[in-house]
C-alpha cells in the first residue's frame, strides 16, 4: 500500500466523524452556491420556490388520493409528512444539512406510515425534493459530512424501508440515486470552491502587484532623489572645504565649524550613498547623468512626437524656481503621461500644460483618446502608481481619470518647496 494512501482505521475513522457531523454537530450555514449574478440569482430562487411549492403539493395529494378513507388522522398525516419530507428543500441551499434532516426524518416516518400501502412507501415528489436536497448538501459541505449523510440515507432511510417496505432491489437502485447525487453536488461544490479559491488567489496576486509597484516607485524615487542630495551634499563639502582658502585669517571656530560642515557632508554623502546602493539591482548601476527637470521637457515632447503623438505645450504664469525634488518629480509626471499616451491612445492628440500659480506648479496632461488600436503588447504599467507616490511625497495632489467623451486626464498641484533645499 502507497505510504500517503489512507488506511482503513483512517477511512473508518472519518466516515464515523462524518456521521457525527450528519446527525448531531450544529448545522452551518454554507457558502451560496446558487449563481451569484443578480439576473441569474432571481431566476434560480424562483425556479427552486417553484420547484418546492410543487414537490411539497405533490408529496401531500399522492397519498391523500390513494386513500379511499379521507379521515382526519390521514389528513393531518399527509400534510406533516408532505411538509417534512419537501418543504425543507426551500432552504436548502444554505442550511442543507438541516434540510436534509428534517426531510430524512419525514422518509422514516413515511415508511413507517405507509408501509404496505404502496409500492414503495414515499411519494416519488418526495423523493425528487430529497435528491436536490442531498445535492445541496454534497455541494455546500465538506465531504467528510457528505460522506456521513450518505451513510445515514443508506443505513438509517433506506435499509429498513427495503427490509420491511419495497423490495429489495428497488432499494439497491435507490441507493445509487443518492450515490449519483451525492457525487454529482460533490463535484460541483469542489469546482465553486476551487474557482472562489483562484479568485481569491488572484486578488491576492493583485494586491501583491500592487504593493511591489509601490515599493518599486519608492526605491526608484529614493534612487533619484539620492542623485539631487548627492549634488548638493558634494557642493556644502566643497564650499566648506575651500572657505579657508577663500576667506583668508579666519578664527580658528570658524576653521573648525568649517571642518565639521566638510565632515559631515562627506559622511552624509558616504551613508547616503551606502544606503541607496542597497535599492539598486544588481544589474543597475549608479546613474551618472543629472537628473532631468522641467528645463528638458521639450525633448520629452519631441520623443512623444516621434512615437505618433500630436503634442502641443502651453506654459502658464511666469518660471520660477523650484526645489529639485518638484522638479524631477513635474518632469516624471509629464513622462509617464506621455509614454500612456503613446501605449494606450496611440495617434491621439495631447495637450501638456505646465502652470505656475501663486503657491503651486499644477502639471495638466490631456489626451482625446486612441486613433488607432492600442498595442496590449506593453501589458499594464503602473504609472498612476508612480504619479501617486511622488505627489504624496511632495504634499501635493494628484486627479487621474477617463474624460466623458473619450481620453484620459492627469493633473497634479505640487507645492513649490523651498528652491534652496
Amino acid at each position: 500500500m502507497n505510504e500517503y494512501e489512507p488506511s482503513v482505521a483512517h477511512k473508518r475513522v472519518v466516515l464515523t466523524q462524518g456521521i457525527r457531523d450528519a446527525v448531531l454537530s450544529r448545522p452551518e450555514r454554507t457558502r451560496w452556491i446558487l449563481p451569484g449574478s443578480m439576473w441569474l440569482r432571481i431566476p434560480a430562487l424562483l425556479l427552486l420556490t417553484a420547484l418546492t411549492i410543487g414537490f411539497t403539493a405533490g408529496t401531500i395529494a399522492i397519498p391523500l388520493n390513494g386513500y379511499h378513507d379521507h379521515g382526519d388522522i390521514n389528513v393531518t398525516l399527509a400534510w406533516l409528512l408532505g411538509v417534512a419530507q419537501a418543504l425543507p428543500l426551500i432552504f436548502a441551499p444554505v442550511r442543507p444539512v438541516l434540510a436534509w434532516r428534517i426531510s430524512a426524518t419525514g422518509f422514516v416516518i413515511g415508511a413507517v406510515a405507509f408501509h404496505g400501502k404502496y409500492f414503495w412507501p414515499w411519494p416519488v415528489t418526495a423523493w425528487l425534493a430529497f435528491m436536490l436536497i442531498l445535492f445541496f448538501v454534497a455541494a455546500g459541505s465538506e465531504r467528510q459530512t457528505t460522506a456521513g449523510v450518505g451513510a445515514v440515507t443508506v443505513l438509517v432511510v433506506l435499509a429498513p424501508a427495503s427490509l420491511y417496505a419495497m423490495p429489495g432491489w428497488f432499494g439497491l437502485i435507490l441507493t445509487g440515486l443518492v450515490v449519483v447525487a451525492l457525487t454529482f453536488g460533490d463535484a460541483v461544490g469542489g469546482r465553486s470552491a476551487a474557482e472562489r479559491s483562484l479568485r481569491e488567489q488572484e486578488e491576492l496576486r493583485k494586491q501583491d502587484l500592487a504593493k511591489q509597484a509601490v515599493l518599486e516607485e519608492r526605491a526608484r524615487i529614493a534612487r533619484e532623489l539620492h542623485d539631487v542630495v548627492a549634488h548638493h551634499m558634494s557642493v556644502i563639502a566643497m564650499q566648506a572645504e575651500a572657505a579657508p582658502y577663500k576667506i583668508p585669517d579666519l578664527p580658528d571656530a570658524a576653521l573648525q565649524t568649517f571642518v565639521v560642515v566638510r565632515d559631515a557632508a562627506r559622511d552624509a554623502l558616504t551613508e547616503t550613498r551606502r544606503v541607496v546602493g542597497l535599492l539598486r539591482s544588481d544589474d543597475e548601476g549608479a546613474e551618472r547623468a543629472p537628473q532631468p527637470g522641467l528645463d528638458r521637457v521639450e525633448d520629452l515632447l519631441a520623443g512623444a512626437r516621434r512615437s505618433g503623438l500630436a503634442v502641443g505645450l502651453v506654459i502658464v504664469g511666469v518660471p520660477r524656481e523650484v526645489s529639485a525634488g518638484v522638479d524631477l518629480s513635474a518632469y516624471r509626471i509629464v513622462q509617464e503621461s506621455l509614454s500612456n499616451a503613446a501605449r494606450y491612445a496611440p495617434g491621439s492628440r495631447v495637450q501638456v500644460e505646465i502652470r505656475y500659480d501663486g503657491d503651486l506648479l499644477k502639471v495638466t496632461v490631456v489626451d482625446d483618446g486612441a486613433r488607432t488600436t492600442p498595442d496590449e503588447s506593453h501589458g499594464g504599467g503602473h504609472g498612476l502608481v508612480g504619479m501617486h507616490e511622488r505627489v504624496a511625497m511632495l504634499g501635493g495632489s494628484l486627479d487621474a481619470g477617463s474624460l466623458d467623451g473619450a481620453g484620459w486626464r492627469v493633473a497634479a498641484e505640487l507645492p513649490y518647496g523651498d528652491p534652496a533645499a
